[in-house]
């Protein structure tokens, strides 16, 4: 059964990679499994055959015969249980992965994503900068203790995992900003997710999709 995933007919992030698809498209690549992509309209994203997919009028949603799951963490770890490639095969190892996952979108990722609404929600209000610095010094915290744990591994645990996919995808969001800067292994680490020929496959696919509408 071929898998069909949802993604932005007009991407906000400019094809930049950073759209929920990301991780799905890259965790498809990794395990070598074809995909077909439905674009959606922000409007069609409202309507109800799409909130019967993704209650919450959000991509992507993915489709495999009578399966429908939506949330990128859950189909990324759907995805990784049923191919090889993404999950140890031992069962303590693989339970450390998963718990990677659910570090990037829980811990890492909830204070990157307060930084962001408040840029675009907030930088007009007068107290931006104290809300600004507050939630740097949470993302910075955080950062202090993951380049720790990392030190002068490659990978967070062992090979490469389904736990690397989603918090390189979460680390990516402050490409943009200075804050990876302090941390070379970081850095290098997410220079190494994204040289995976796996991620640079997934990239261009979504990237050729926001070219296609520009040029349209």
């Amino acid at each position: 059964m071929t898998v069909t995933i949802t993604a932005f007919e007009r991407s906000p992030d400019r094809g930049k990679g950073l759209a929920r698809d990301m991780p799905v498209r890259w965790a498809l690549e990794e395990v070598g499994l074809p995909y077909r992509v439905r674009l959606v309209s922000f409007e069609a994203l409202k309507q109800p055959a799409h909130m019967a997919l993704q209650p919450f009028g959000q991509i992507p949603t993915f489709e495999e015969g009578d399966l429908a799951l939506f949330e990128s963490g859950a189909i990324v770890f759907h995805i990784a249980q049923h191919h090889g490639g993404l999950l140890p095969d031992d069962a303590d190892a693989r339970a450390r992965a998963i718990a990677w996952m659910f570090a990037a979108q829980a811990t890492i990722e909830s204070p990157i994503v307060d930084r962001e609404a408040a840029r675009f929600l907030e930088s007009d209000k007068s107290w931006y900068e104290e809300r600004r610095s507050g939630v740097e010094r949470r993302i910075s915290r955080r950062l202090v203790d993951l380049s720790a744990r990392l030190g002068d591994a490659d990978w967070l645990d062992g090979a490469f995992s389904a736990g690397d996919l989603m918090m390189i995808t979460v680390l990516r969001r402050l490409e943009s900003s200075e804050l990876l800067n302090p941390y070379p292994n970081l850095l290098a680490y997410v220079a190494r997710g994204k040289a995976r020929p796996a991620f640079q496959r997934a990239f261009d696919a979504q990237l050729a999709v926001f070219t296609a509408a520009a040029s349209g």
